[in-house]
């Protein structure tokens, strides 16, 4: 098993101060740490994230650039022929990419880490938020879930914030998803970091503004899958003007409503809204044993995808936002992406 998927197995058995002027890694060289540098300039974040950068390739670990490229630039010039050493992928920041091919990327790097000098990972990251909302929301979402997912994973990844030209909502989310932060190079026990179910169940509780009106598409208690996942397509038909994100979209809701009739408990009810910029969609059950909102991140089998257990992870894919919901009344999975119009192509920004 490699270490990502071992940490995240032992996570879910789990879930059934002061300041250190020192910019080193926690003494612990097996786990994850994971902290947030605010900055308040991009040429202080450039200092700071090429220090950390040096400081792992002279510990002997493996150093990977999740940043913009002409951050990457920049770091690259500050580190000079050191950075020859030094890998990159925007991937890992969700550029071209969701949470699981993320997540995906880590694993490989993890692995290869493994197989050279300290066995370490060592991530320099540069969030890219965009000015949606959504996109905002998707991001808190990652950075909440890596804290379990790759808990114990010999992986140090440090975030990089500028205060001074991030809303308030993105600062919030350096302070509640780090268990570190980096002050004016100094490493403090971050007292606002909570824990990633509390933060992906408030981001659950989040609704777009179309949510507020009339459905598109509704049913209760439907009486078979086949006949729930022709009604979504139908649905999808109507709203979703490109054919290939109406095929993605349909694919992963028929995946989460397979789920509910196989997996939950019925009635299965199911609700759809749109508008010209924003599709939802949400499919409930009566079950209410099921409670965690980590999953889907990972294949819930590990690497044998031929084991089943894709649904929640290909729905995380293929939408945008995917939320688990649960409550007294039963399960309930929202899905929302943002459209695009034919000829505009796919992929998370």
């Amino acid at each position: 098993m490699d270490p990502v998927v071992e940490a995240s197995a032992r996570q879910a058995e789990q879930r059934s101060g002061e300041g250190e002027r020192s910019p080193r890694p926690s003494p612990d060289r097996s786990a994850f740490v994971h902290g947030a540098a605010l900055v308040h300039s991009p040429g202080e974040a450039v200092g700071v994230a090429a220090a950390y950068v040096d400081e792992g390739l002279r510990a002997g670990d493996l150093p990977v650039l999740a940043c913009a490229p002409e951050t990457v630039e920049a770091i690259r010039r500050a580190l000079g022929l050191r950075a020859r050493e030094v890998e990159d992928d925007a991937r890992i920041c969700l550029v071209g990419a969701r949470a699981p091919d993320a997540m995906a990327v880590i694993r490989q790097r993890v692995e290869r880490a493994a197989t050279r000098g300290s066995g370490r990972l060592r991530i320099l990251a540069e969030p890219v938020f965009g000015s949606d909302p959504r996109r905002w929301r998707e991001v808190r979402r990652y950075e909440a879930a890596s804290n379990a997912l790759v808990s114990g994973a010999p992986l140090s990844c440090l975030c990089v914030y500028d205060r001074e030209r991030s809303p308030a909502e993105v600062l919030a989310t350096a302070r509640h998803t780090h268990p570190e932060l980096w002050m004016g190079g100094v490493r403090v026990r971050n007292s606002e970091y909570r824990e990633p179910v509390g933060v992906l169940r408030d981001l659950g509780a989040a609704r777009e503004p179309v949510e507020a009106g009339e459905p598109v598409f509704a049913v209760d208690a439907a009486p078979a899958l086949a006949g729930l996942r022709g009604g979504l397509r139908r649905a999808l038909e109507a709203v979703v003007p490109d054919a290939d994100q109406r095929a993605d979209l349909h694919l992963g809701m028929s995946e989460v409503a397979a789920n509910a009739f196989r997996h939950g408990r019925r009635p299965v009810s199911a609700r759809v809204w749109a508008d010209r910029s924003t599709v939802v969609c949400t499919i409930s059950d009566s079950g209410t044993t099921f409670a965690d909102p980590l999953a889907g991140f990972l294949p819930a089998h590990g690497d044998d995808l031929s084991a089943g257990g894709m649904g929640l992870w290909l729905a995380r894919k293929l939408w945008d936002d995917v939320d688990l919901v649960s409550g007294p009344e039963g399960f309930t999975v929202r899905l929302a992406s943002g459209l695009v119009r034919p000829g505009e192509g796919l992929g998370a920004a």
